[in-house]
């Protein structure tokens, strides 16, 4: 069994404390390969902000689970070297079973979610505080979930949404004790996260998605304040990158996400964790579009996939510092 502290990570426990009394919120962002990891400790590092790392099972299947270990003390290693050690946690992204989480703890995760939202309410209740148990017995946090999002996100597929009911929450989790709770609020897995009928058009024509459920938001917070809240599906989908894949002989029709300046407001409150991996994946991917395209006879991988984690960097960037308001709290 690994250690997440011999590995130099820490757990969500008290950045979450701090993010909450601050008002903004901790970047978790999905990686599954290198420049993806770079990317994100530049961007963290030059932005001074606490990061989670988040990693799908499928991601963990991908990267293997060794190389994974490895690469996490790595990226702490390198914010180190980069001038600052910012606050690093390795968190297990929509586990769904006890085995797979305990595996991620016994292999070096500081921080696990257990996504029993598609289970029973009691179903979801004795699976979670199950991993909770183990989890709190190696000094790692768990997040659970109530509600269900639509969408797809590597293994997680949804066909709709179901609210988080405010009414639940208190005692799922005083019976699980987590440490945080995800929840649905009108978010939404994927690139596509709305269909155009859900949607209205400015006048430029550009899709408008339903604004999230803060009524929702604001009764949870009155029924566990100061709780941390986490929001999963946050990822704005920005226009010019979507428009530079369909450039480059993409084919990414009726993209729409969530508007930044709903993430800022929920980022306010206390959603302490937003979850963004299809913005990072939509980045990369024009840029790697953009290259091959214009230079058709490249086939150094470095010369496409350096481009692609500058434009990840950027991202995250911007993320941090005009969006979720976590630059500057490492």
């Amino acid at each position: 069994m690994t250690s997440y502290k011999d590995l130099g990570l820490v757990n969500s426990r008290e950045i979450f404390k701090k993010a909450v009394a601050g008002g903004y919120a901790i970047p978790a962002y999905n990686f599954n390969n290198m420049e993806q990891l770079q990317a994100i400790i530049q961007a963290c590092v030059e932005t001074k902000s606490p990061v989670i790392l988040q990693v799908s099972s499928g991601a963990r299947k991908y990267a293997n689970s060794t190389m994974l270990r490895y690469m996490a003390q790595g990226a702490v290693e390198y914010a180190k070297e980069l001038g600052y050690a910012i606050p690093i946690v390795l968190h297990l992204d929509h586990g769904d079973t006890f085995e797979l989480c305990k595996d991620c703890i016994d292999s070096g995760f500081s921080s696990v979610m257990i996504d029993g939202s598609h289970h029973s309410f009691e179903e979801n209740i004795a699976l979670t505080k199950k991993v909770v148990e183990y989890a709190h017995a190696h000094d790692v946090t768990v997040e659970g979930e109530l509600g269900v999002l639509a969408g797809i996100e590597d293994d997680v597929v949804a066909e709709k949404s179901t609210y988080t009911k405010p009414e639940e929450v208190i005692e799922f989790v005083e019976r699980t004790g987590v440490d945080s709770l995800a929840i649905s609020i009108g978010t939404s897995h994927g690139a596509n996260k709305f269909t155009p009928e859900q949607c209205t058009r400015n006048a430029e024509g550009v899709l408008v998605p339903p604004p999230l459920r803060f009524d929702i938001l604001e009764e949870i917070e009155k029924q566990l304040p100061g709780f941390p809240i986490v929001l999963h599906g946050s990822s704005s989908v920005p226009v010019d990158k979507v428009e530079t894949i369909n450039k480059f002989g993409g084919a990414i029709k009726d993209a729409v996400g969530i508007p930044e300046e709903q993430l800022r407001k929920a980022a306010k409150s206390a959603v302490c964790k937003i979850n963004i991996d299809s913005d990072g994946r939509l980045a990369m991917t024009a840029a790697v579009r953009e290259v091959l395209a214009t230079k058709p006879g490249e086939f150094d991988p470095r010369k496409y996939l350096g481009p692609a984690r500058d434009s990840l960097k950027d991202l995250y960037m911007h993320k941090n510092k005009a969006v979720l308001g976590s630059a500057g709290h490492a």
